[in-house]
């Protein structure tokens, strides 16, 4: 029913925007028309375009093709992804072919220094295959902005062999006689989330794989709430101060230019805040920064929690919506959101491994101000399921999953492929491990170094029992299989409520564990409180028996937590629409130096 469908879509779509379609082709033209550098100007009338834009909003539209009378896929042209590794190599100009998102062309035009502020030439060159495909696409695009600053050059089809052009032999433009001018506070619009699915999964292997890039604003991992504290207390200080010697006296930076730079800012943000401060701190924390490169360097950060802990809200059609109180807070907070680009990737370890490394790591600090008890660590590992993400977010439209595994085993095919995912150039420095420059540190003590496999392969056995173990890898089933993972402690056959029991009745370390660390507060509760105590008939009461009494609700509460996580939970965002996979980052084969950890 073609001519019928057609119909439909060109009364319903096509018919009230055409004039809005039209008069944008026409200023298009027009703009490219006074353009320098544009060579081709031949531009095609509009009933001539080859392809129609049937559209549903500003930006996203459904295209037909006329020529082949068939519907192409549905586009999004401020889809909030950058699709392809646009700045792989930096030993040229920048070249690509077909650009026709208008996120991926202000984002090439936000982050590509000017040739004036690299004294060199650095235009962007957009080399289009097809004229009347290029025409077609200026019924949606808007260049007027992209064109203000002249970085933009289009070949078109065999203009490719121009490529790179020499402006000064050609346009008179020399621009080695200007100066490299140093990075801007507001220059720095492009972020890199590092998250923290869980505890222990390799978040300091990979800021260490980072930490020496050339293209990278790097601090090690930091708590989210000392970043929060140390923004607000700058922002006051600011503020307050009603002069910029004062300003310079309230915050004496390392790189006073950096403070100047700051307090001279209209309007400024927690975001242009918390640049400043990786700025201030670049001459430790990324030392290699390259100030000559053609393009912007991008903030390199993961915010860091004690512990993730997440919730599920059943809805009332029977869904399960994810919270988490720690990431609401990266969710709402202006530094995030004062990002234009994010490109976000989460670090996986094997569950079980991942679990057994948190038990050892809180045992080892349970008497210390953060972590005075042991949770129960089995069943917030199973809550955990943040590699579910919510695709219509920001944060996470542009989202990869790694496995630290992969990054040990097959470092060159994993860290070229994220590489390219983040649209960073491979470097040398992603070869080996540093912290501010310095090779193989051990982040914290007992850590293995660099490359070292021994964290894929330990066990943990002493933090953790096979029951247990089982538990998490029958709950965490999908995500084992969505991202290539086998089972090594469940068997993989159906589970009811006996072996459920079962499992249960078998956390003997976790419930050990458990008791060890409230031992001391339970008896120092018992002799703060032993008046209440007699007043109540109970001065008899031992803490091995108020730990009972723990325990048992401990396990009453696992038992309904059961019940619910095995009716088989259908996951969604705050609108009703179902959380995806974080996905997977794929590995060129033809890179692997070891077979794929399984």
């Amino acid at each position: 029913a073609q001519d019928d469908i057609l119909a439909i879509m060109d009364e319903a779509f096509y018919q009230p925007n055409v004039k809005r379609l039209q008069k944008r082709y026409e200023k298009n033209c027009k703009l490219l028309s006074k353009y320098p550098y544009i060579f081709r100007k031949d531009f095609l009338p509009f009933v001539e375009l080859p392809i129609i834009f049937f559209p549903y909003d500003d930006n996203q539209y459904t295209p037909y093709f006329l020529q082949k009378q068939k519907f192409g896929d549905y586009v999004n042209f401020r889809h909030e992804v950058i699709s392809r590794n646009f700045f792989r190599d930096l030993d040229k100009p920048i070249l690509a072919a077909d650009v026709f998102s208008q996120y991926e062309l202000e984002y090439l035009n936000d982050n590509v220094r000017k040739s004036e502020w690299v004294a060199r030439e650095n235009h962007i060159y957009l080399h289009y295959t097809s004229w009347p495909v290029f025409c077609a696409y200026l019924q949606s695009l808007d260049l007027q902005a992209l064109l203000k600053d002249k970085k933009l050059v289009f070949l078109i089809e065999d203009e490719i062999e121009q490529y790179p052009i020499d402006f000064k032999e050609r346009f008179g433009i020399d621009y080695s006689q200007y100066e490299v001018r140093p990075i801007g506070i507001r220059e720095i619009n492009r972020l890199i989330w590092h998250t923290q699915l869980s505890s222990h999964n390799g978040g300091d292997f990979f800021n260490e794989i980072f930490d020496a890039h050339p293209n990278l604003l790097c601090r090690p991992s930091l708590m989210l709430d000392d970043v929060d504290a140390q923004i607000k207390e700058i922002k006051r200080a600011l503020i307050k101060a009603s002069n910029l010697e004062i300003a310079h006296k309230m915050l004496p930076w390392s790189n006073p230019q950096i403070i100047t730079h700051l307090y001279n800012l209209r309007d400024r943000t927690e975001k242009d805040i918390m640049v400043a401060t990786f700025l201030n701190a670049q001459k430790k924390t990324s030392p290699n920064l390259d100030f000559n490169s053609r393009i912007v360097p991008t903030i390199f950060f993961q915010p860091h929690f004690g512990n993730i802990k997440y919730q599920f809200q059943i809805t009332s059609q029977g869904c399960v919506k994810l919270f988490s109180e720690h990431y609401e807070k990266i969710r709402k907070s202006p530094m995030f959101n004062g990002f234009k680009y994010i490109k976000t990737f989460t670090p996986m370890r094997r569950s079980t491994t991942s679990y057994g490394a948190s038990v050892k790591f809180q045992m080892a600090h349970y008497k210390d101000d953060v972590y005075r008890v042991l949770d129960d660590a089995t069943f917030n590992h199973v809550l955990n399921r943040s590699f579910m993400i919510d695709w219509q977010d920001k944060l996470f439209k542009d989202s990869v999953l790694v496995r630290l595994e992969d990054g040990k085993l097959n470092p060159k095919a994993t860290f070229t492929a994220l590489a390219a995912f983040l649209d960073l150039p491979y470097t040398e420095s992603m070869t080996y491990c540093s912290l501010y420059g310095e090779r193989d540190p051990e982040s914290l003590a007992g850590n293995d170094i660099g490359f070292s496999p021994a964290a894929i392969y330990r066990t943990y056995d002493d933090y953790a029992t096979d029951d247990e173990r089982s538990f998490i890898e029958y709950f965490m089933r999908d995500a084992y299989k969505y991202y290539g993972y086998e089972f090594k402690y469940y068997d993989d056959s159906p589970v009811n409520d006996d072996v459920l029991l079962k499992w249960l009745d078998g956390f003997t370390t976790i419930d050990r564990l458990m008791r060890e660390t409230r031992m001391d507060g339970v008896v120092k509760s018992i002799e703060d409180n032993l008046e209440q105590l007699k007043a109540d008939a109970k001065e008899n009461i031992t803490a091995e028996q108020l730990l009972d009494e723990y325990m048992q609700g401990v396990r009453e509460k696992r038992i309904n937590m059961v019940k619910v996580l095995n009716v088989g939970l259908y996951f969604v965002n705050k609108n009703g629409q179902p959380l995806h996979m974080m996905p997977l980052l794929k590995l060129d084969p033809e890179l692997l130096e070891q077979p794929l950890y399984r």
